[in-house]
């Protein structure tokens, strides 16, 4: 008699575990040979295909056989009963359980990678891919049951097994799924068991097949468990865990965020996702944003939540949301939810090239907290100056920051001390030092010295210090700011970091080498969240489109292209796209990115902090004929430096390019304007005494008379301070217009080394090849009138495109055609098409 006690998968006929197929042998070769065998295993191992393949071997054979399955769940007297009087082979599958000592014992453990490769393609039908089979074994641990659910996609057919479960069990396995699985305490306390009384829950657990060799659910049984088991035992399951957690302090991250869409509410519900959102904002501001939205619909409407969830919102780079809770905040009816809406909006508005409005809403949040901690004895104490701004102290990133537990600060103490300085960097950025000094100066006795408050204080002063004199110890000042900030900074809302402040200090005083490490330590930090992000990617693409570096700064600038830009950043992004193509002679690009990066300058409003994207803007509205348009802003710009006394750090970056603009305008007063300015700032250091220096050059080159070694010094300097396009540049322009055949070729040999790239040599010559003196030997303006006179443009049309005149072209084709050494016109085309379709051609 063959009997089999439960329905075996008809999905597999032929079992793929070793140890299986080993017995199938054996008893194919001789069916009639005494056994008793017990097959052990947990569920979904394989039990069940192995007896009907082995019903099949001894119904072919005519031999009567005993076989159990599910043997575990038959008492001893039924088992016994059934085992009475057999005589043939008997092979009983059951769960780990004690097995008698006269019987063979065959276990079967979970296949290996090769295993379910054979799954794979019994299942399927075809062979199966190592990787794809590395990736199932993974997700499954080798079980059979799971990874053939996975392979048909019926991981629901778990939905009938979950739900006749143990209710003891299956609780335990919805902790583990919840990640609570490894906390003893917390499971005796869910189970209402005692510690000794856990491990038959955990042997039951085990035997579904659903953990791993470590107790750990195993990746496909937690997606069945969440996904298929009863919705409503899971809830009140994790909802119970969450409460236990909650009693005892401890975090409720990871159990809370298995409630996110279960529609879970209430107030326990809202207590839990509150908690967990506080716990996740320091390094996760998107989850931290779910959840505090999941805790205001559980019913919390609290003005903490309504604060943490503006913070987390503006800190993942949704500032339309944060600025609309902020605002809201600012009429509620007590001081401290005011002050916080204030702190949030601020900060927004810094992000979105608002200042003036930001310094306004920073200094509005310290009076509102001054009120609030005068009525309620806040620890420490605060102090009011004479300007009415209080000044504080405090840590953020703990649970008064976040807003949670109840009673604590929405923002922190540390954040009005942080509201004062934000204030006076603002304020400094639209040219009112002194307001940003009486800020600064303002006595606060009683506060704490944390690293927030403290950095924070002295990032604002180094950016005052940054306009008074020759500013010899900003840059240091900022470095070490953002050095002491980086460990306090974990959920921290800024209107900008102080990395970002001291690479633009770096920016503008040639010191790329420092620019570029607290930018990327920053980034990788996540200083600030994905809102700084951002602008740290975009500044390190200026850093390395400034030092020459193009292909470097393209691949930050694509980093971040396609995203939704913040005005700031926007025109950041356009204005390091319009620099690229000016370098790269595109003049298609040019033109292109121009019209995106004008129509970001208009909604930006002209600050100290964005002078470098300005000068990049004057020279390709230069180039691109549209000078006019930005003269206006320009104007406010050096209203704002006469306002804080033309401080050199801030003046000599955009002088420089206006110096640019005006060559390519053709306005020699406009020039000798700019060289006069800075020459006037040359004493401040090796950066503008660099610059002095090589817009003196750059005017005697335009003018025809200099002297080759006096430029090459000059172009060597600024290669030095890490600028290789603009030394390789003024080489190069100096090496086309000198009529000294080996001044020429040193200046050309000079430039490209600056800009990195060796001379090519002809094989038997040593002379540059034609491409290497040819093409090389123009000048950026001379390639752009060559390929658009190459590709059959006229004279005058080429200089309408150019914005300039069609006899400036013929002038600029007669230098061509000597540089390059051709008869005649046909000869010059000829030679240019031939130059110009090599690959490497610039």
């Amino acid at each position: 008699m063959n009997t089999l006690l439960s329905q075996v998968s008809p999905l597999r006929t032929v079992p793929v575990h070793p140890a299986a197929r080993q017995l199938l042998d054996q008893v194919t070769a001789d069916p009639a040979a005494p056994l008793r065998l017990a097959v052990v295993a947990p569920g979904g191992y394989g039990k069940s295909v192995l007896l009907a393949a082995l019903d099949r071997c001894y119904r072919a054979a005519g031999v009567e056989a005993l076989l159990v399955d599910d043997a575990d769940r038959l008492g001893p007297d039924q088992l016994e009963e059934l085992l009475t009087g057999a005589d043939g082979p008997i092979v009983v599958a059951h769960r780990p359980a004690a097995v008698a000592s006269s019987w063979t014992l065959l276990q079967l453990g979970p296949l290996g990678v090769e295993d379910v490769a054979q799954l794979i393609a019994a299942v399927k039908g075809a062979p199966a891919e190592p990787a794809a089979a590395a990736e199932l074994h993974a997700r499954s641990g080798g079980v059979p049951r799971l990874a053939e659910r996975e392979l048909l996609g019926r991981l629901e057919d778990f939905r009938p097994e979950l739900d006749e479960l143990d209710d003891d069990v299956l609780r335990y396995l919805i902790a583990a799924e919840a990640g609570a699985g490894r906390n003893l305490d917390l499971l005796c306390a869910l189970l209402d068991r005692g510690p000794d009384q856990l491990p038959s829950i955990v042997d039951a657990a085990r035997a579904t097949g659903l953990l791993g060799p470590d107790d750990a659910l195993l990746p496909l049984a937690a997606a069945a468990i969440r996904d298929f088991g009863p919705p409503a035992r899971r809830l009140t399951t994790v909802q119970r865990l969450v409460e236990l957690q909650l009693a005892n302090g401890l975090p409720v991250l990871e159990l809370a965020r298995s409630l996110l869409g279960t529609g879970s509410s209430g107030a326990s519900a809202a207590a839990a996702f509150a908690a967990a959102a506080a716990e996740a904002l320091p390094s996760d501001a998107r989850l931290a944003t779910r959840l505090f939205e999941a805790a205001a619909e559980a019913g919390d409407r609290s003005s903490a939540v309504t604060a943490g969830w503006a913070r987390a919102t503006a800190l993942s780079g949704d500032l339309d949301t944060a600025l609309r809770l902020g605002d809201g905040m600012l009429g509620a009816p007590d001081p401290e939810t005011r002050a916080a809406g204030a702190a949030i909006a601020a900060t927004v508005l810094a992000h979105r090239g608002e200042l003036a409005r930001s310094a306004e809403l920073y200094h509005w949040a310290s009076r509102s907290a001054e009120t609030m901690t005068s009525g309620d004895g806040l620890a420490g104490g605060r102090h009011s100056a004479g300007n009415g701004v209080p000044a504080g102290a405090g840590t953020p990133g703990g649970a008064g920051d976040t807003g949670f537990p109840t009673g604590t600060r929405l923002l922190g103490d540390g954040a009005w001390a942080g509201a004062d300085a934000f204030a006076a960097i603002a304020l400094v950025g639209t040219g009112d030092l002194d307001g940003a000094r009486r800020l600064l100066d303002a006595p606060a006795p009683g506060v704490a010295p944390t690293l927030f408050a403290g950095a924070a204080t002295r990032m604002a002063r180094g950016i005052a210090d940054s306009v008074s004199g020759c500013a010899t110890e900003t840059l240091s000042t900022l470095l070490g700011a953002a050095a002491m900030l980086e460990p306090a900074l974990g959920g921290t809302l800024l209107p900008d970091s102080p990395a970002a402040l001291a690479a633009l200090a770096a920016l503008h005083t040639g010191e790329l080498a420092l620019a570029e490490p607290v930018l990327t330590r920053a980034l990788d930090g996540g200083i600030g969240g994905d809102l700084l992000s951002v602008r740290h990617r975009l500044l390190l693409g200026w850093v390395a489109m400034t030092a020459g570096d193009l292909a470097t700064a393209a691949e930050h600038r694509n980093a971040v292209a396609g995203r939704t830009l913040e005005a700031r950043d926007e025109l950041f992004f356009a204005t390091l796209e319009l620099g690229l193509a000016r370098r790269a002679s595109d003049l298609v690009g040019l033109q292109r990115s121009w019209h995106r990066a004008y129509q970001a300058s208009m909604r930006q409003q002209t600050d100290l902090f964005t002078l470098l994207p300005l000068g990049e803007l004057a020279i390709a509205a230069a180039r691109t004929g549209a000078f006019a348009k930005i003269s206006g802003q320009l104007e406010r710009a050096h209203t704002l430096l006469a306002r804080l006394g033309e401080p050199p750090l801030w003046t000599v970056s955009l002088v420089w390019h206006e110096l640019h603009a005006a060559i390519t305008l053709e306005d020699a007063d406009a020039a000798k304007a700019h060289l006069a300015t800075l020459a006037a700032h040359a004493h401040c250091g090796r950066y503008p005494s660099a610059l002095a220096t090589a817009a003196q050059c750059w005017l005697s080159v335009l003018g025809g008379t200099f002297a080759p070694d006096t430029i090459a010094s000059a172009a060597a300097e600024m290669h030095d301070l890490g600028l290789r396009w603009d030394a390789a540049r003024l080489a190069g322009q100096a090496a086309i217009r000198t009529s000294d055949r080996k001044a020429m070729v040193q200046l050309l040999e000079a430039a490209r080394q600056f800009q990195g790239t060796a001379a090519r040599r002809e094989q038997g010559t040593s002379e540059p090849a034609a491409a290497g003196t040819g093409l090389a030997a123009l000048s950026e303006r001379e390639l752009e009138v060559a390929r658009l006179v190459v590709d059959g443009l006229t004279y005058k049309q080429a200089g309408s495109k150019l914005f300039i005149s069609g006899k400036t072209v013929e002038h600029h084709m007669a230098r061509i055609r000597g540089k390059l050494g051709a008869a005649d016109r046909r000869e010059l085309l000829a030679t240019l098409r031939e130059l110009l379709s090599r690959p490497d051609a610039p």
